[in-house]
């Protein structure tokens, strides 16, 4: 459902917010060795998330990456549409566009009403599930229940 990007930039940010604070920035070559991916595709990704104002970037022998939002008020919906787009959530399972445009033409596919029904669940999940608390979890998998 969610693409390579968006996973790779999920991963990189829990990442970073694990990271303690007394680090500083953190740069692209450890985030990308640590995680197994590829750099320049990383890059990219964060530098994406900096421009939104997830991450903070600098360049340079002490550059890297870092969190610029309080990891409580990031969730994974945040990170969704900044990577993938709400698109993710909206479009047919199907059919190429949105469920909405879909049945402006025609009828519904055949999986709508039940995609539906898990749209909504995981606009849910994603809306409340925050980075801290998925930081909190990777460490101690038994704390946080979905």
């Amino acid at each position: 459902m969610l693409s390579n990007s968006c996973r790779y930039g999920i991963r990189a940010v829990i990442y970073l917010a694990s990271q303690p604070l007394s680090n500083g920035k953190t740069g692209i070559k450890k985030i990308s060795s640590d995680l197994d991916l590829p750099t320049p595709f990383l890059a990219k990704i964060l530098q994406l998330l900096a421009k939104h104002k997830i991450l903070s970037s600098s360049k340079g022998p002490h550059g890297g990456f870092s969190l610029l939002k309080d990891p409580r008020k990031i969730t994974l919906l945040d990170i969704v549409n900044i990577i993938d787009g709400y698109d993710t959530f909206t479009n047919c399972v199907m059919h190429n566009g949105s469920c909405e445009g879909v049945e402006k033409v025609g009828k519904h596919c055949p999986l709508h009403k039940d995609y539906e029904k898990s749209r909504k669940e995981l606009i849910k999940l994603f809306s409340n599930r925050t980075i801290h608390e998925l930081v909190i979890k990777s460490k101690n998998p038994e704390l946080i229940t979905i």
